[in-house]
Parts: C-alpha cells; structure tokens; sequence
C-alpha cells in the first residue's frame, strides 16, 4: 500500500511537467515559443525562440527512409552552428545564445532547402 502511495505522489508531481504549456519539446527538441516555421517541398525548418536561446530543426514531411538532412542556425555576430548526417526524420536541434541577437536558420532535405533571413531582431 505504500509502494502504490509513494508512485501516486511521483506521477502527481510529474504531471505538471510534462504538459508545460507554451514549451515545445517532445516533437521537436527544442524548448521555448515556435517563432518561425517555413515550409519547403521535403519537408519544414522550425525555429523555436526561449529568453535567451534559439533552437532550430528540419522535419521531413515523410519520415521513413535515411537521407541527408542539415539545419544550421547562427545568431548575429556569432558562429554557425549545424547538424547535418542522413537521417529518417529530423536534423538537429541546434540552439544558439540569441540574448537580443538576431538569428537565421537554414534548413535541408536532399537537394531542397528553405532559410529563414535575420528574424527575431
């Protein structure tokens, strides 16, 4: 009976953890706000934006078979940091420190690409 008490107490703790509203991280790996999606014919790179990071993905449209995915994601000022390999469904995340920085991401999925300019200045 106090095995059964103490696991009821660890999941009611967890609960509130696990549907955190307004943070995005099961689908995509990153954590914060979705600040910019941008569809391209393979697939969609996602940028999420938190206080004082920017985290990005490519996510194909049809997952399944391996192929060469890349994200990068730089902040003004700051280096390119990326992620690229064959995968079945998502590149990255790579998270930059954007604290009042403006970031572009670029996104691919075979020979198809998008990219999303400076954004969140």
């Amino acid at each position: 009976m106090l095995a059964r008490l103490l696991v009821l107490f660890l999941l009611a703790g967890l609960v509130p953890l696990l549907g955190a509203p307004g943070v995005a991280r099961a689908a995509s790996g990153c954590s914060g706000r979705p600040a910019k999606t941008v569809e391209f014919a393979t697939g969609e790179l996602r940028v999420y934006k938190s206080r004082a990071h920017a985290c990005a993905v490519t996510v194909a449209k049809k997952p399944g078979k391996r192929r060469t995915m890349s994200v990068t994601l730089q902040a003004r000022g700051g280096r390119v940091v990326s992620d690229k390999g064959k995968y079945t469904k998502m590149a990255g995340p790579v998270t930059v420190n954007a604290l009042n920085r403006c970031v572009r991401a670029t996104g691919a999925i075979g020979k198809k690409s998008a990219s999303t300019g400076w954004i969140l200045c």
